[in-house]
């Protein structure tokens, strides 16, 4: 399964406790290792703020919710995701089965 990842920066106070948070959460960062069931597909920033998005492919929910308990300092909304191409085909083929309902 896919997972689109989104963080975001939880309000923390103060400018030094700002400060504090970001120095911690990038020395929690530099020793952490994803899973080893957690393949990392796209992991990027949004530029000027701080929070991200990464891709990762999993098949164990509980290592996403893991991943996302490691950093307190941010709020996480993990959400399944599929291939465009692959929704498109269900889709279609919810819509043949929906027109070929008697009475359509």
């Amino acid at each position: 399964m896919k997972y689109m990842i989104s963080w975001f920066e939880r309000p923390q106070g103060s400018p030094v406790e700002y400060e504090n948070v970001q120095k911690r959460v990038l020395e929690v960062f530099s020793k952490w290792e994803a899973p080893e069931n957690f393949k990392i597909e796209v992991f990027v920033v949004r530029v000027g703020e701080w929070g991200g998005h990464m891709l990762v492919d999993c098949d164990d929910p509980l290592a996403v919710h893991k991943v996302c308990s490691t950093f307190p300092a941010f709020t996480f909304k993990a959400e399944p995701v599929v291939p465009v191409m692959e929704a498109v085909r269900v889709e279609l083929e919810a819509i043949a089965w929906r027109d070929g309902l008697e009475g359509s």
